[in-house]
């Protein structure tokens, strides 16, 4: 029977392990030869120079200062210390609000773990049901609500504290969402000139047999947004010319390295063999074969390039379209443009970084079938899933094995295998199930044709929590269950089987503060640990850097990872939500991992991590409504339990919660979720003003002329084809000769806007006559 000793054991193998990385985090870190490895972020900031290029030879490599290695911990204030508007300054809005997840799970769990321990524990403890029963426990459960009798009036004790959970926890939601909120539009209006402020994403462009796409978009621009538009982006089916450019990319960082190799010993020309991964074939010099390969892949690229350009079946029915102002762009991008709400499609543009560009040549009219396809696949994902987990499950009970496996019992009795089953074992097996699956997550959301990276993590990370509360959560509990108890649910009658799960399932509790103290603490541990980047950058620096900008490009900062890191603090959240009232005990376990876990993508936040994108908070919609997700399924499930205990007086009392807490997620949807999805047109109007005043003779176009073409037609010997393809907006949209010969795809103008008199207005009338 596991006892309290032996999750004690277990945490302190656990803490032991945690304390093993931060110790090497500690002493690796001061290192000058890792130096770029744990402060990248500064690297790329221009802010920090390498240690290795000054100083004795030996402490180029080695810190010789012995003191600080007595201060191995001093990295965790130092990550405390920076404010939050400098961190938004210094990381951005996303990286500061991110951390404030951490935040949010300390403000709502320590209070409601106070509480439990001073009024649900000492009630759940001194009753002795558990001990009279013949249901496999342990001492934890003991402490749960399992350890009630039947009918008890000691359940009024659980519905309160039920409600008063409820009610805390959606007071620091809303307080929370308000001031996100608040900050999302202060950073918006306090942020630097951004071109997706002024651009909007238009798609489903008509067909017309008179003109091309770029010429028609610019009318209908002219026509119905005569005083804001300024210029347009068409977009090109760049698919195979992409490729070409990686390939010659690939063949330049291998003639780079040989190239390198060749410099250190000029005795010998490098060379290789031709055929399949060079282990077969002729062998040749490599320097010259690699030359060779690039020059004809350059020479492909280049006819490839003016393929692209020059075939109209290459430009894609959609367009980035900037406008003068922020306020002509709200307009456009939350507005219906035509009388068919089927075609000229708008919406905001992902900022540059942001547009995933390999998505943006999939026809918008095959959205649809490619999502349904996904949802299919990802439900048989989900669901077949579920046959290794049960597997999983069954290690999670020391008991369950001996029974299961009789002859391993002296085995598994000796103290420290059996810490070592209960501590790791079931954790560490789940996590290896798991580590291929964000991978293939991301692959189904770029086949989903979200256009930027920020959507495709946000999808990403709604199906990692939908997979983990299905495989993790409810997998554990009811495979785990049935394992455990299916000895009782053949002898039982078939009227006992919901009392054995109801009673069965806060006693899962053992193995899930194990899951959160392996893949919670250890896995932060590890994370600040950096070991994979750290072995990497040692071996490209070692084989293939030869100058600064390699060494740059080899520090690999890495990103926060939100498709996989907000779903993991999810599976918290609805962990700590469920057990509150259940099994207070496991509530200290996620107190713990929300407070290190802070202080530790603190410090990476500031020090590591560069973000590839910024979209201004606009995944916290997602995370608060899986916050409340997790609250009505904490109500549902103590309903269905106290269901099971004969408490008919509490139960209906609790069918209020759920309900209210609907309601109160609508209400915050209503109230606060618009700031995240559409942008006030005071807000634009105030900045643009501000903008005018400050700067009337800012070239907004020159800014925003070249923002949205695609990667593989910028710098170096692209230049001139980015010209080649901007060349269309360089001129004033106002006098365009129409080819249009039929007016059937043209709004005609109203009374209103024909009788201006204003040249632009007079130009807008005459690409309405044909």
């Amino acid at each position: 029977m596991a006892s309290l000793g032996d999750i004690g054991l277990a945490a302190a193998i656990n803490l032991l392990s945690a304390l093993t990385f931060l110790i090497a985090f500690a002493v690796l870190r001061i290192q000058p030869i890792n130096d770029r490895v744990y402060f990248p972020k500064w690297y790329l900031k221009g802010l920090r120079t390498s240690p290795l290029h000054s100083g004795a030879f030996v402490s180029k490599f080695v810190n010789l200062d012995f003191n600080s290695y007595i201060r191995f911990l001093n990295w965790m204030p130092a990550a405390l210390q920076m404010p939050e508007p400098e961190l938004i300054d210094h990381a951005g809005l996303d990286s500061a609000v991110y951390l404030r997840i951490y935040l949010l799970g300390l403000k709502i769990f320590v209070p409601i773990a106070l509480l439990a321990f001073s009024v649900m524990v000492p009630v759940n403890w001194t009753n002795d049901t558990l001990k009279r029963s013949n249901l496999v426990y342990s001492s934890i459960d003991k402490l749960s609500i399992s350890n009630i009798p039947l009918g008890s009036n000691r359940f009024w004790t659980h519905l309160v504290m039920a409600y008063a959970f409820t009610f805390w926890t959606c007071y620091i939601l809303k307080r929370e969402y308000q001031i996100i909120a608040t900050m999302r539009l202060h950073f918006l209006a306090s942020e630097r000139r951004r071109p997706d402020q002024f651009t909007v994403l238009v798609r489903n462009v008509p067909p017309d047999p008179d003109e091309s796409v770029s010429e028609l978009v610019e009318h209908f621009f002219l026509v119905n947004h005569p005083d804001h538009y300024l210029t347009h982006q068409v977009i090109y089916n760049a698919k195979k010319l992409s490729s070409l450019v990686a390939k010659k990319k690939k063949k330049q960082n291998w003639l780079d390295y040989y190239q390198l190799k060749y410099s250190r010993n000029q005795t010998e020309r490098p060379t290789k063999k031709t055929g399949f991964l060079g282990l077969c074939g002729s062998r040749v010099d490599a320097i010259d074969f690699y030359t060779d390969e690039i020059d004809k892949l350059s020479k492909e690229i280049e006819l490839e390039r003016e393929k692209v350009i020059k075939d109209p079946k290459s430009i894609m029915p959609a367009a980035f379209v900037s406008f003068r102002t922020r306020w002509g762009a709200a307009v456009c991008a939350q507005t219906q443009q035509s009388r068919n709400p089927t075609t000229w499609l708008t919406e905001w543009a992902p900022e540059p970084r942001d547009v995933y560009w390999n998505n943006m040549a999939i026809p918008y009219v095959s959205l649809t079938i490619r999502r349904l396809i996904v949802a299919v696949a990802f439900f048989f994902l989900t669901f077949f899933f579920m046959i290794p987990i049960a597997f999983v499950q069954s290690l999670a009970n020391i008991e369950g094995i001996e029974k299961a496996a009789p002859f391993l019992r002296a085995f598994i009795e000796i103290p420290f295998i059996k810490s070592f089953i209960q501590g790791f074992l079931p954790g560490i097996a789940l996590k290896i199930f798991l580590i291929f699956l964000p991978t293939i997550l991301m692959i189904m959301s770029k086949f989903e044709g979200f256009i930027s990276t920020s959507a495709l993590e946000r999808r990403s990370a709604t199906r990692y929590y939908i997979f983990q509360f299905i495989n993790v959560f409810l997998g554990s509990i009811i495979t785990g269950t049935a394992f455990q108890q299916l000895d009782k649910f053949i002898h039982q009658s078939a009227n006992e089987i919901p009392k054995t799960i109801g009673v069965s399932i806060p006693m899962k509790a053992t193995f899930f503060i194990t899951y959160i103290m392996v893949d919670g603490w250890a896995g932060c541990a590890g994370e600040i640990l950096r070991l994979k980047p750290l072995i990497f950058y040692h071996l490209k620096n070692t084989f293939l850097v030869k100058t600064e900008k390699d060494r740059e490009e080899a520090m690999d900062p890495g990103t926060i990872g939100f498709n996989t890191g907000e779903p993991q603090i999810q599976l918290y959240f609805l962990l700590g939500l469920v057990y509150a009232v259940v099994t207070p005990f496991l509530l200290p376990y996620i107190i713990v991992f929300f407070g290190f876990a802070y202080v530790v993508y603190r410090h990476q936040i500031i020090n590591v991590y560069n973000q590839e994108y910024e979209s201004a908070a606009a995944f916290w919609p997602d995370v608060h409504g899986r916050i409340i997700f997790a609250l009505v399924i904490s109500q549902l499930l103590l309903m269905g339990l106290l269901s099971t205990k004969e408490a008919s007086n509490s139960t209906p009392l609790l069918i209020t919660l759920p309900v209210l807490t609907i309601w109160f997620h609508h209400f915050c949807k209503g109230r606060y979720e618009p700031a995240f999805i559409q942008h006030p047109l005071q807000e634009a109007m105030m900045k643009d003003t501000l903008e005018r005043a400050r700067e009337p003779n800012f070239n907004l176009k020159e800014f925003l002329q070249s923002a949205y073409i695609h990667p593989v037609f910028k710098g170096g010997d692209e230049d001139s084809e980015s010209e080649a393809m901007s060349e269309e907006g360089e001129q004033e949209p106002v006098l365009v000769q129409t080819k249009r010969q039929s007016r059937k795809n043209t709004p005609a103008p109203s009374k209103h806007s024909s009788s201006l008199s204003s040249p632009l207005h007079e130009s807008a009338d005459k690409h309405l006559r044909p």
